[in-house]
């Protein structure tokens, strides 16, 4: 309690904490102000029909990971995500595409230019973005639509992508408002309230019926089928507990390569020669990977769908209907793209000749590698085997909601936040905040959060 309270003794930090306080209630107020000509009630409907299906719960992981809200049809529909595809598209661009490379070594003023960019891409993909669900909600020809009766002209159209490119906007400025005048990464803080917050409605739709517990959960054996019975709710409980811990390890997991500093003497004195370490994130990628490839994997989805239902070919029905049950082809698929994109995402921003050409600059070295080619090479071979590590964890993690959800027989809303991204999302921002507010504490020689 001492430590809390030292987080509002010092003016700077409490200050700082309220900001960014202030600046998430901001955001959830408007995830919930509704677009002026949706039907909320034949949306809700709509989507009650579609939620168990591959093609909806894709949707509602992507509107999960980028704390929008496609569910009610909202001004904050897109969420961050174009935001963040942008500033990946531009991190990626910067690895190759020399002017962006210059630009991206001149410092703080060319970290601005690249920004800039980013926010006209985000313009651009939320105009394109916002398509999908317009067409969702306006598209004509729907025995119940899902808008009200006579707002789906072009004229509340283009309303529609301009609102929605606009909540996109505000969004992407108080995650800059935040960077700036609060503490932590405003963008990450953001997508974490937004799956933070579901899970009160997660947990409800679990345990309770009617505003009572279900009769299943408060008896032993009781219930079948999709009922949460005593026994399942003790595994969910177990199975929550071991996926948090194996994320914490994992995501603050290292291998600490030796490294050693070369010996000089000056007059009688002999400097250097200290051993220290190079330290290497065992989950390098973050959770970059499982973003791309559960982004990529609603491509097949909704192709598979269109073709199957236009053509009725037998390939086209087998494989839509295997992806619509997430079976063995659609996690097989998954898994694959996750080991892919940590590899590919590690290349990006690791480079081994980098790291060893400033080893060298330093006057340190890897002992029993000679500085230069031998070191980075030892470097690229200990991330290969490291990355494996990190990506299997990120695909266990990835598949444990659908291994959930068949096996047990639980709401895949459910499955998905106790278990899966959203769980290594939640961790990571929190731990990256209690170390940013740990640096202020110390800094002012008070007790950091995690100290005794």
């Amino acid at each position: 309690m001492n430590k809390i309270k030292a987080l509002f003794t010092i003016p700077e930090l409490r200050w700082k904490i309220l900001i960014t306080l202030g600046f998430l209630a901001i955001y959830r107020i408007g995830y919930y102000i509704p677009l002026p000509f949706v039907n909320q009630t034949e949306l809700l409907n709509s989507l009650r029909s579609t939620q168990q299906t591959s093609f909806g719960q894709a949707l509602g992981f992507v509107s999960m990971l980028g704390g929008g809200n496609l569910s009610q049809g909202t001004i904050f529909a897109l969420g961050i995500m174009p935001y963040i595809s942008a500033s990946i598209i531009f991190q990626l661009l910067a690895s190759f595409y020399p002017p962006l490379e210059k630009l991206q070594k001149e410092g703080e003023s060319g970290r601005k230019k690249i920004n800039e960019y980013t926010r006209y891409a985000t313009v651009l993909i939320c105009i394109i973005q916002a398509y999908v669900p317009l067409s969702m909600l306006m598209g004509s020809g729907r025995e119940h639509p899902m808008y009200v009766e006579g707002y789906n002209g072009f004229i509340y159209w283009l309303m529609g992508a301009v609102t929605l490119t606009a909540g996109t906007v505000f969004l992407m400025w108080l995650g800059e408002q935040i960077d700036e005048y609060g503490i932590g990464n405003g963008i990450s803080l953001i997508i974490m309230a937004g799956i933070v917050a579901r899970i009160p409605e997660a947990t409800s739709s679990l345990l309770l019926e009617g505003g009572h517990f279900k009769a299943s959960v408060l008896t032993l054996g009781g219930g079948t089928g999709r009922d949460i019975t005593f026994e399942k709710l003790v595994v969910l409980i177990f199975l929550f507990v071991a996926v948090v811990v194996a994320i914490i390890a994992i995501t603050k997991g290292q291998r600490r390569i030796p490294t050693q500093s070369a010996k000089h003497v000056r007059g009688r004195r002999v400097y250097g020669g200290t051993r220290q370490f190079l330290p290497l994130r065992v989950n390098q990628a973050g959770v970059m990977p499982v973003i791309f490839a559960s982004s990529l994997l609603m491509l097949p989805i909704f192709g598979m769908n269109a073709l199957a239902s236009a053509t009725n070919w037998g390939w086209a029905v087998w494989l839509h209907d295997h992806f619509q049950r997430q079976s063995y082809l659609y996690n097989l698929g998954f898994i694959t793209l996750i080991f892919f994109f940590c590899y590919f995402w590690t290349a990006i921003i690791f480079n081994p000749k980098d790291m060893a050409n400033n080893l060298k600059d330093y006057g340190s070295f890897i002992p029993g590698y000679r500085p230069g080619k031998r070191t980075a090479e030892y470097l690229e071979r200990v991330m290969l085997r490291i990355t494996y590590i990190g990506a299997a964890f990120l695909a266990i993690v990835a598949v444990i909601p659908s291994l959930i959800s068949d096996t047990m027989q639980v709401d895949y809303r459910v499955a998905s936040f106790y278990g899966g991204t959203g769980l290594l999302i939640v961790i990571s921002v929190a731990l990256d905040l209690v170390q940013k507010i740990n640096s202020h504490l110390v800094m002012r020689n008070y007790p950091g959060l995690t100290e005794d």
